[in-house]
């Protein structure tokens, strides 16, 4: 990192942490009223966004970026509307800023009291989504925090756009315009400075593969909410309904391929298998879904349908595709599908599809993971399903906090 760049950090760190000290002084009616102005804002800059956007998905086809990876860049008018509800949802939650979780006297007279107060400077650093930057603000101001952004180069155009348009609207609400800054240079040594910035910066988020969570993980000197992976599994029990399970295996697989919630493998109980899997396969493989299966999935199949499953490999179980492609295991009941699942899962969203009340609790109580399902997508891990209003990711880690 050159000298210029590193004043460059310094100089965002210095206006993030001067905003940050206004905002944790600023009462929830200011707040409420900045977001509500960002959705206003983001609405009213519509046009600009994907024209943005645009330039960002012609470069990224140009560098022979997946349709898959596109596909995550790609603003509409239904993505700018939802990011504009997604603020205005913010700023309908509770104020957590101040909230007292608990608090009790001592014998000695003491009183003693938990109260939540914002982190300070968070840093968040992101891959692809463009609508991680208005999340990412949302959360931040309503929590009383300033944030720096460094999302991905390949939509720096749209994020430079997006962050205009959120910031300037911040000194209307009282606010300082450096409570949201973006990294808008992107060569990729100013991610290992931010990560070092100890005087400046309270928290790293990142959100993004395997990759780049695992690089700041291990460079950050700040501390840091890792999100995950999303390898994710759905399991149909012997005692599931084979209609219930079918629509949710391919909500879960199809509905958004490219989404770490995302299902990436399909474990059926093999007394239901041969029910369940010939018309479930057919119809994923007419929606594009590219089938890898264990020995016994092959079997069920003849003719022409076999030739299009192919043979699973060991790497199949531990991959996240984030792609149309799923990997299918027929499993000899629930102990074997929980073991399979502490084997290869990476903690994040995982399913189970019964009827039997005692099997799902034996699922929930034996899966170690930031979401466990009963009778439900996978898909439904997300900020916004949950009633947050945005998220900045999901986090598989126990420290602090877990899931969106």
């Amino acid at each position: 990192m050159s000298p210029t760049q590193k004043n460059y950090l310094i100089s965002l760190g210095q206006k993030a942490r001067a905003a940050s000290r206004k905002l944790a002084a600023a009462n929830t009616s200011i707040k409420n009223r900045a977001l509500h102005l960002m959705a206003k804002s983001v609405r009213a800059g519509q046009d600009r966004i994907l024209s943005a956007n645009a330039l960002d998905i012609a470069a990224a086809r140009d560098k022979g970026l997946g349709q898959a990876l596109v596909k995550r860049l790609e603003l509409d008018q239904v993505k700018i509307e939802a990011m504009a509800r997604g603020l205005e949802e913010v700023a309908a939650l509770p104020d957590p800023v101040g909230e007292v979780v608990t608090g009790w006297r001592r014998p000695n007279g003491l009183e003693i009291n938990q109260i939540r107060v914002p982190f300070g400077v968070i840093a968040v650093i992101y891959e692809s989504r463009p609508n991680v930057s208005s999340d990412a603000a949302a959360l931040a101001l309503k929590a009383g925090n300033a944030v720096i952004l460094r999302g991905g180069s390949e939509t720096l155009t749209t994020n430079r756009t997006l962050v205009d348009l959120l910031s300037g609207t911040l000194a209307a609400a009282g606010l300082p315009a450096e409570a949201l800054q973006l990294v808008a240079d992107p060569d990729r040594h100013l991610v290992e400075g931010l990560l070092g910035m100890r005087d400046y910066v309270d928290l790293v988020i990142p959100r993004g593969g395997a990759g780049l969570i695992r690089m700041v993980v291990e460079k950050a000197r700040v501390p840091v909410i890792e999100t995950g992976v999303g390898n994710c599994h759905v399991y149909v029990d012997e005692r599931a309904d084979l209609n219930k399970a079918k629509r949710i295996v391919i909500n879960a697989k199809v509905s958004n391929p490219a989404a770490c919630n995302a299902a990436e493998t399909l474990l059926v109980h093999e007394a239901v298998a041969a029910r369940l899997l010939p018309d479930l396969l057919a119809e994923l493989r007419q929606m594009g879904v590219e089938i890898r299966g264990c020995d016994k999935t092959r079997s069920l199949f003849g003719g022409q349908l076999a030739d299009g499953v192919q043979a699973v490999t060991e790497e199949d179980w531990s991959t996240e595709y984030l792609d149309l492609i799923l990997a299918v295991k027929v499993v000899g009941g629930l102990e074997e599908a929980v073991e399979h699942i502490r084997r290869y899962g990476t903690r994040h969203s995982e399913a189970i599809v019964t009827d039997d009340y005692g099997r799902a609790r034996r699922f929930t109580e034996a899966i170690d993971a930031a979401v466990v399902y009963v009778n439900a997508s996978t898909r439904f891990t997300d900020g916004h399903e949950f009633g947050f209003g945005a998220e900045v990711g999901i986090s598989t880690q126990k420290l602090h906090v877990r899931g969106p």
